[in-house]
């Protein structure tokens, strides 16, 4: 199994995750709108990842790894909001959170080799 499949996979299951953490109804306005825009974002991560397959050239890839890493450190600001203002589980915002950081932290280390 490859490093990008396996990548790939954990980007699916952190949106994934985050789809089953935030898939119910909520009770104020702000935890519906940072749930609702965290959703998106989680997904964003893995589409624009999956997208790299296809990119025509090195700088297509480049910029399509750039753009998951902007949509991780939006999910990463928008658990830190969530855990700031006691929005949700803390176990649950705190374990999102920790994977969205390392996810940053692989990105990064991707983006800076090529």
């Amino acid at each position: 199994m490859s490093k990008a499949y396996d990548l790939e996979e954990r980007l699916i299951s952190f949106a994934a995750d985050v789809v089953l953490v935030f898939d119910k109804p909520t009770k104020t306005y702000a935890s519906k709108y940072y749930a609702e825009q965290l959703i998106r974002s989680s997904g964003s991560v893995s589409l624009n990842f999956s997208e790299i397959a296809g990119a025509g050239t090195e700088k297509d890839k480049i910029n399509k790894l750039r753009i998951a890493l902007k949509e991780i450190k939006e999910c990463n600001n928008n658990l830190r909001i969530q855990l700031k203002a006691n929005l949700g589980n803390a176990e649950s915002l705190t374990s999102l959170q920790d994977e969205a950081e390392q996810i940053v932290r692989i990105l990064v280390a991707i983006i800076n080799k090529r």
